[in-house]
């Protein structure tokens, strides 16, 4: 809290940048740690404050992923960018107390790069880094927790030692459940036909847009939370869409449906290849049943409600919004609703659910072994009997029946249900239509397969398109992605690695550059390579039939590893070793680019030892010179990868 811009009492506020979730959900654990050592904590999104409003509290925690080429999250990129101002004084944030935690995957080059970042740069604004900066792997075998847990521990102990608490008075307990800043209320004063927007009574935020509000006075009364959040997005763009096509490209006795999906909107939008449609997902409505029964929640599913602030919002400067976004078309909240289209009741738990609903455990052996997947020694157990066998929270709540949460608290404790991002593998003359709609064409793996329990598993959002028929009209958001093609490259030659659904932005950059071919002719395109894996050529060859005619119309080469068509496995990396002698001339002597697409993992290291190993054999290199050429590439922009 502040009185005219100082400090008063103990404050804390823990900052995010997150792309999918994760870094909201570390962002939410380091809040719960901070309050209970007695700090006022808010816990938002970069993008929703000014850089110099983190002077405002005693202790500033940033957590931070990292995406496409090094870059900072959407909701992260609007501070990044008023924090790169160049009138900014090297004293700027000097009254800044802070760390930060990193969360990333070393399969990319630009390994946890966003939070390296942001670090460098608060300190050459003045801040003052007070404890050790984390970083996690998300390749790491137990995940990115490996790293959180003891980062955690220990920004517990070091605040506690800066940040004393008074004499008499001691940290909030583990067992003692903090109260949430919102929760869930009946909306009694309205009619059930009412159809005024619900989402929240109240929300203040006097660093939304960039300045405070006069006298603090509360702002944006019954305001829709959605709104709020979309300003706070950079590069992304909500859009109608109705379905046009959904096809099964693999054959029905092939272990895995993989689909080709085609959306249109009425109005001509523009878009780039590696550029990304994120859909919004929805329960099923079984699930939901089952959750509601299970919860004794029948009685409240059908009433309308809101988010009711738990807090005087005129108390502080700045009082969160809630932690569920809703709809801004939702003119009727229900917990029904929240349940089908809000939260994620499919998600495997993490250990904060386990901790969290402990509390709502009405036996004894039940509270005691959900509290042993809390600590940190079981983390094994916690792994085998969630990650491992991908449980979900509704499994959890089914085998512990004896949890009753409180209708009230069901976002507090359910996760945000998120939209799932894809690449969109349209380009070129396929983006629109000669009476100027717009296309958008995924290509799509359905998630479905049995884990080591034997209990078949579908993904939420794939299950969910797979049941989609032409006609359904839905809102998605169209964003940026990081491969950042630009046409003025386009006379240099690319080589495109992108195994299985990698393919799709490949294929989104190949219509583009033959688009190019056509209609610029000042432009001598490129060679343009395109190297492609996948199980079977009969079964996944995507597209294929594509590349046959797109080789006589431009300079396009197509190379394919089938890895169960012969007796040893053959892969994408090891077809690049092949062509060695036309990878090296066109990357080393045409100075030309790379695009690695597709699953994180394995690959993507994989083709980068590939490469090292080309540079090695056929421009006569030491290893260690190899690698820094490599490196070299990826600084000036010309090995791009966007893995998932």
């Amino acid at each position: 809290m502040t009185v005219n811009g100082r400090r008063r009492g103990r404050t804390a506020a823990v900052v995010y940048g997150s792309e999918t979730g994760n870094a909201l959900e570390y962002a939410e654990e380091a809040g719960r740690i901070l309050e209970r050592l007695h700090f006022h904590t808010v816990v938002q999104p970069l993008n929703a404050l000014e850089p110099i409003f983190l002077s405002r509290f005693n202790f500033v925690v940033a957590i931070v992923s990292t995406t496409g080429q090094g870059d900072l999250p959407a909701n992260a990129r609007l501070f990044w960018k008023k924090l790169l101002r160049k009138r900014l004084p090297p004293d700027h944030l000097q009254h800044v107390n802070f760390t930060s935690f990193g969360l990333g995957d070393s399969s990319y080059p630009q390994f946890n790069w966003a939070a390296r970042k942001l670090h460098k740069r608060l300190l050459q604004l003045g801040a003052q880094e007070i404890h050790d900066r984390g970083e996690a792997d998300e390749q790491h075998e137990e995940g990115s927790d490996a790293s959180w847990d003891p980062w955690a521990a220990s920004l517990r102990q070091q605040t506690l030692i800066r940040y004393p608490l008074e004499d008499g008075r001691d940290p909030i307990p583990a067992d003692v459940l903090l109260q949430p800043k919102w929760i869930l209320s009946c909306v009694t004063n309205r009619p059930v036909t009412d159809t005024a927007p619900i989402s929240t009574k109240y929300h203040h935020s006097p660093a939304v847009n960039g300045e405070d509000s006069p006298n603090g006075s509360l702002q944006n009364q019954e305001t829709e939370v959605a709104s709020l959040v979309g300003a706070s997005n950079d590069n992304c763009h909500s859009l109608f869409v109705q379905l046009e096509e959904n096809r099964r490209l693999t054959p029905l006795d092939h272990w895995q449906d993989v689909r080709h999906l085609h959306f249109s909107c009425a109005s001509p939008v523009e878009y780039a290849p590696g550029d990304v449609l994120t859909l919004m997902p929805e329960n099923s409505s079984d699930d939901v049943d089952q959750i509601i029964e299970l919860m004794d929640w029948s009685q409240d599913a059908d009433q309308t409600i809101c988010f009711e602030p738990t807090g005087n919002v005129l108390e502080t400067d700045f009082y969160p919004r809630p932690l569920v976004t809703v709809n801004q078309h939702c003119t009727r909240l229900t917990l029904r609703k929240l349940l089908k289209y809000h939260l994620d009741i499919r998600a495997v738990p993490r250990r904060s659910f386990f901790a969290m609903v402990a509390h709502f455990a009405n036996d004894p052996m039940h509270k005691e072994r959900l509290l042993e997947f809390t600590d940190p020694q079981y983390i094994d157990e916690l792994y085998d009997y969630t990650t491992r066998p991908r449980r979900s929270i509704l499994e959890v709540l089914q085998e512990f029946h004896s949890i009753k949460i409180p209708w009230s608290w069901a976002a507090n404790i359910l996760p945000e249900l998120r939209g799932r991002q894809f690449s969109i593998a349209s380009g070129g003359a396929r983006k629109h239509t000669s009476e100027g709609r717009t296309n958008f064409e995924l290509l799509v793996a359905i998630v479905k397969y049995k884990t080591v329990i034997k209990t078949i598993r579908e993904g939420v959002c794939t299950r969910f398109l797979a049941g989609l028929s032409p006609g359904t009209s839905m809102e998605v958001m169209l964003q940026k992605g990081g491969l950042k093609v630009q046409k003025s490259e386009a006379a240099r030659p690319v080589v495109m690695i992108g195994p299985g659904t990698g393919i799709a932005p490949m294929r989104s950059l190949i219509w583009e550059r033959y688009q190019w071919y056509l209609t610029v002719p000042s432009i001598k395109l490129g060679e343009t390579v395109l190297f492609y894996g996948c199980r079977n050529e009969k079964a996944d060859f995507f597209y294929h039939e594509e590349w046959k005619s797109l080789k006589e119309a431009m300079p396009l080469k197509v190379y394919t590893a089938f890895s169960r068509d012969q007796a040893a496995k053959f892969y994408v990396q090891d077809v690049l070793v092949q062509q060695a002698e036309l990878i090296y001339d066109l990357l080393h002597s045409q100075d030309g680019m790379v695009y690695v697409c597709g699953s994180s993992g394995k690959m993507p290291k994989a083709v980068r030892i590939a490469l090292v190993s080309i540079f090695q054999s056929k421009g006569e290199m030491e290893k260690s010179v190899a690698e820094d050429y490599l490196q070299a590439m990826e600084k000036q922009g010309r090995y791009k990868q966007e893995t998932w």
